[in-house]
């Protein structure tokens, strides 16, 4: 089959190649040095499931390689100049394709911290071939959960490769079939509805994929406050809180979305109040 080259025209970017085979993984390499690329894909290249429809040697690249190729499967090495793996796995989107991560690395330590955190795989260096063979046939149990990877890249995000307070915690939202990750600064709040979560932003809402309380917990030492049983709100986006009787408040947030608050919950924006 001849390949065409992908969308992706920046300059610094090195020529991407895609093909589509049926079925087949589409697969991007990022690593920054080239012999462990070429090995990457070479290995990959005896593999009938999978095409290789590119590489990036920066995360930078990748992460622009994923927004316009839309791989089903990364392999993605952590240790790069600049922006390290985990950086690009914070700019994951998310979309149509949610991509499966395999984690290539020189160092155990790194890849079983990244196993740990959700990454459906990982790879010492150098790439064992038996070893490449299984994680691809795991990366396609995977592919086929699209919802399954976007939570497994969300807890990736967790993994504090960075000061503790400034980790960015992403929320996994479903807008039909698609699945985005959204950074958590971005939701206004979260409303459950029977058995239906929604995820508010500025403009729009989505279906969330956990229940209010697996997602209060996950948000822990964030700005996110439960005001009510059945709402969750991003304290950063509350425009004003007023009193509607001794033990009900009315908070608006930014979007002018408006939750009363329950009475069991009425000291808790009391002393929000007093921040």
């Amino acid at each position: 089959m001849a390949a065409r080259r992908g969308r992706v025209r920046e300059r610094d970017l090195p020529v991407l190649e895609t093909t589509r085979t049926g079925m087949a993984l589409r697969t991007l390499i990022v690593d920054d040095e080239p012999v462990a690329r070429r090995v990457l894909r070479e290995e990959l290249e005896q593999i009938p499931s999978v095409d290789v429809i590119g590489e990036a040697e920066t995360g930078r690249q990748a992460v622009r390689a994923i927004e316009e190729l839309t791989p089903d499967l990364v392999l993605l090495d952590l240790e790069m100049p600049g922006m390290s793996g985990f950086d690009v796995i914070r700019e994951i989107r998310g979309g149509a394709r949610v991509p499966v991560v395999v984690i290539v690395t020189a160092y155990e330590k790194h890849a079983i911290e990244a196993f740990e955190a959700g990454a459906v795989d990982y790879l010492l260096k150098p790439v064992n071939g038996d070893r490449l063979e299984q994680a691809v046939t795991r990366a396609q149990s995977l592919c086929s959960r699209p919802e399954a990877a976007a939570e497994a890249l969300a807890r990736m995000n967790d993994v504090p490769a960075m000061p503790a307070a400034r980790v960015m915690k992403k929320i996994v939202a479903r807008s039909g079939e698609e699945y985005l990750l959204l950074n958590a600064d971005e939701v206004y709040a979260f409303t459950a509805d029977g058995d239906l979560v929604w995820i508010i932003t500025a403009k729009k809402r989505y279906l969330a994929t956990q229940p209010l309380k697996v997602i209060e917990e996950k948000l822990q030492s964030t700005a996110f406050r439960r005001i009510h049983r059945n709402a969750l709100v991003n304290i950063d986006h509350v425009r004003k809180m007023s009193a509607l009787t001794s033990q009900r408040w009315l908070v608006t947030l930014d979007n002018n979305q408006e939750f009363i608050v329950s009475k069991r919950q009425a000291r808790a924006v009391r002393e929000l109040l007093s921040w």
